[in-house]
């Protein structure tokens, strides 16, 4: 059952929107303030948060960026009765599903809820036909398919923006506790000296401000999958506990003396190569064993090119909905320019692209000028590629001369469009290849 968290002050809107949503079959949850609706939102799992614009405190739209920052798939949908455009327009950028202005009717609101949680599961566990349609990037989700059938842990590594998060759902949506909860925890944005309580939750009178007993991250997730996001920036201290709770499958809350088992499945993901942050004595070597059961590589957006076109012209199609313009593509110059660009933001950063090129575009088409992207140049590139190659003994020239050889293979060795891809002229790219041999 999809569960929805309804914020407003107006406790007789609140109650009529949960009845209204409880009689479609979805359970709701209410919050009469912004400050209420983060603490429901961080103890429990929500498909979805219904918020008012105008409230006492925090505002909705500030509601809005908090939960963005803690859960960026969670879908929300915003309803004022002071709406003008620019607010709209303002809510969508941070992330709201949809803007609905007072009075609405039920229909209006139940089908609003429909779309914005169908595109919630089309999102998170489509399969290769929406993630991808690159062999590289089919041979991770068949994998990441194998895998969701048991209870192994998982370690997806991979740069930013390459859809970590999104992978972890969907290896959550295709196991046997796909109707348990899904928690994900960023293990970068939560301070150091917050974190354990997050876990590991904490009782009564444990540290200063622990007004009541609270439970972790760990006991939210039982029965279902927790998601442990950028691993690699936890502390030592605090990467001990951790193996404890992996290794005896209990947890004990800050200021417990009693252990809570738990029965649940762990996904972590990490941007940095964990091997040399062993190395460096910046991660625990038993901790890393313990997490690395299933490794699973996301390639960068450059390693899949047959993507960008395809995903382009999905998130064209989201952005054109969402702002009501009426594009129908993208011209021959702007889409070589997408299949060229190195995309250090990766999925992420095409997504921002094509959204702010659908804001810009003045007639059907959007044209080079709106994708406003700098050239990258070749150094940009190894920086980027190094990552593949982290752990060997190699030359600069070699990186190189590998970078140039795959990029030419991800573009069936055209030159020109290489060339662009590189930042570097065709003269210089056929003075490299001849220098290589």
């Amino acid at each position: 059952m999809n569960s929805i968290l309804v914020v407003d002050d107006e406790v007789a809107m609140g109650v009529a929107l949960k009845e209204a949503l409880t009689r479609k079959g979805y359970s709701v949850d209410l919050a009469k303030n912004s400050k209420d609706a983060i603490e429901q939102f961080s103890s429990g799992s929500y498909s979805m948060v219904i918020s008012d614009m105008q409230m006492p405190g925090k505002s909705g739209l500030e509601l809005l960026k908090e939960i963005k920052r803690n859960s960026p798939l969670t879908p929300v949908l915003l309803i004022t009765a002071y709406g003008t455009v620019e607010k709209a327009v303002e809510a969508i950028k941070e992330g709201a599903i949809d803007f609905m202005l007072k009075p609405f009717s039920l229909d209006c609101l139940e089908a609003a809820v429909e779309r914005a949680l169908k595109t919630e599961l089309n999102f998170e566990v489509c399969g290769k036909e929406m993630l991808t349609r690159s062999h590289v990037m089919n041979k991770v989700v068949a994998m990441a398919e194998v895998v969701a059938g048991s209870d192994a842990t998982v370690m997806l590594s991979g740069e930013s923006g390459t859809g970590k998060e999104l992978m972890a759902r969907f290896i959550h949506a295709k196991s046997d506790r796909a109707d348990g909860p899904f928690v994900a925890v960023n293990c970068a944005s939560i301070p150091e000296s917050l974190l354990e309580s997050e876990l590991f939750g904490h009782e009564k009178g444990a540290f200063t401000g622990a007004m009541a007993q609270r439970h972790g991250k760990f006991e939210q997730a039982n029965t279902g999958t927790i998601l442990l996001d950028e691993i690699s920036e936890m502390d030592l201290r605090l990467q001990a506990k951790l193996l404890r709770v992996i290794q005896e499958r209990e947890v004990e809350r800050v200021g417990g003396k009693e252990t809570v088992p738990l029965d649940i499945r762990i996904i972590a993901t990490t941007n940095r190569n964990l091997e040399e942050e062993v190395s460096h004595g910046r991660f625990r070597e038993d901790l890393f064993y313990r997490l690395n059961i299933f490794p699973l590589r996301l390639p960068p957006l450059r390693e899949r090119v047959q993507d960008v076109e395809y995903l382009a012209e999905h998130f064209m199609a989201k952005f054109s909905t969402k702002y009501v313009r009426h594009i129908e593509g993208v011209s021959e110059q702007a889409m070589e320019r997408l299949k060229t660009y190195g995309w250090p933001g990766n999925i992420r950063e095409l997504e921002n692209t094509i959204e702010r090129a659908v804001l810009l575009a003045s007639g059907s088409l959007v044209e080079l000028e709106q994708l406003e992207l700098k050239g990258t140049n070749l150094a940009t590139s190894i920086a980027n590629h190094a990552v593949a190659v982290e752990g060997e003994s190699i030359t600069i020239s070699e990186m190189e001369k590998r970078l140039i050889i795959k990029t030419l293979d991800g573009l069936a060795g055209n030159r020109t469009r290489a060339a662009a891809a590189l930042g570097i002229s065709v003269r210089t790219l056929r003075n490299k290849l001849k220098e290589y041999g």
